[in-house]
């Protein structure tokens, strides 16, 4: 895995050569001389990531309509404060 790092004036003048870098690993952007950003592909995002959804992007899945779930009625009783 190659590591590139390019500053940013180099990366607004050659986004493609950085992305063509990404496909052998991650390029550090840096910003006044210190990493800012980290360029990677997408499946390199997944897999570092796991995946992992949160609960609308399950909710969103094909076939969630499939589901049945029902939660119970909650009830919130109300009391007054105390300040004592």
């Amino acid at each position: 895995m190659a590591i590139t790092i390019l500053s940013s004036r180099e990366f607004n003048q050659g986004a493609s050569e950085a992305k063509r870098a990404a496909a052998n690993g991650p390029v550090f952007i840096t910003d006044r001389g210190r990493p800012a950003h980290v360029l990677m592909t997408f499946s390199e995002y997944q897999r570092l990531t796991g995946q992992r959804r949160n609960i609308a992007d399950a909710l969103a899945m094909p076939g969630s309509a499939d589901i049945e779930f029902e939660p119970s009625r909650m009830t919130i009783d109300i009391r007054p404060a105390d300040f004592s």
